[in-house]
């Protein structure tokens, strides 16, 4: 009863994830905390298989069309690992409530990014912003141009503990923290930073889940139909993508995700008053 429940909600969140490239993911705790009855801490562990799975899907895609660096995800993911684990053990010693308040915040500041910063990591992002020479070398023999060794490695190293310890603490990708740092910081194409960012989310999926086995539960009734009816979702968004108008579509969903943080906010605020 509980897959029948959520497999259209992952459906329609892997159409998001297809159609937008992004952020339609981060609704995956909502829906199984709400919709299947999980607690938080179970929600955000199967939050991480339906990530980590798009993820996959996702960069073997841009791997395709060289567009992933591989040496800057490789140093992001390794760099991610103590995040990951040192979000793995507040996620499991937090009270439930304060778990899903803080989420709601997560949840704000993607609908922010969404509706009024850059939306980076986006289809529509990616578009626009064309593609370079850069984008057709997976390799790159230099972070940037303009920042010297020590500087891209200080920001490699921050930016990969940060996004690990979101990655750990509540299940979702930090894609909106990966590319900005990318693409404004360490000078990557708007593409390859796409790509960059989809190979470190799997691998900060997998160090997660790896993490949780011995202390997690997964649900794999309800995990299982969850994550494919949102493969087939990511599919047919994908088909779609180009039919529909990209930035009212972010705009939309960037209402939806607002909508939804007010309620999770207000039941965590209540449940913890």
């Amino acid at each position: 009863m509980r897959a029948l429940l959520v497999s259209p909600f992952g459906l329609l969140i892997g159409i998001a994830l297809g159609a937008l490239g992004a952020g339609g993911s981060i609704l995956a705790v909502p829906v199984l905390v709400y919709a299947a009855g999980q607690a938080p801490q179970e929600a955000t562990t199967t939050s991480l298989v339906l990530v980590g799975v798009a993820a996959v899907v996702g960069s073997a895609r841009h791997r395709r069309g060289g567009r992933v660096r591989l040496r800057i995800a490789a140093a992001l993911a390794l760099a991610g690992i103590p995040g990951s684990l040192a979000g793995n053990t507040v996620n499991g010693g937090i009270d439930p409530d304060v778990l899903l308040l803080a989420f709601s915040g997560l949840i704000f500041i993607a609908a922010w990014r969404m509706a009024v910063s850059c939306p980076s990591r986006t289809r529509a992002a990616e578009r626009d912003s064309g593609t370079d020479a850069r984008d057709l070398d997976p390799t790159g023999t230099s972070m940037s141009a303009t920042a010297d060794g020590v500087r891209a490695a200080a920001l490699v190293v921050t930016v990969g503990l940060g996004v690990g310890f979101l990655t750990g603490l509540f299940g979702v990708g930090g894609g909106f923290v990966i590319v900005p740092a990318l693409t404004l910081l360490l000078g990557l194409g708007m593409a390859e930073s796409i790509g960059t960012a989809l190979v470190v989310v799997a691998f900060n999926c997998a160090v997660s889940l790896l993490a949780r086995l011995s202390t997690s539960h997964i649900d794999w009734g309800v995990t299982l139909p969850f994550v494919i009816a949102a493969v087939v979702g990511v599919i047919a968004g994908e088909r779609i993508a180009d039919r529909v108008d990209q930035r009212l579509l972010l705009r939309v969903f960037a209402g939806v995700l607002v909508v939804v943080g007010v309620g999770v906010a207000g039941g965590a605020v209540f449940a913890l008053v």
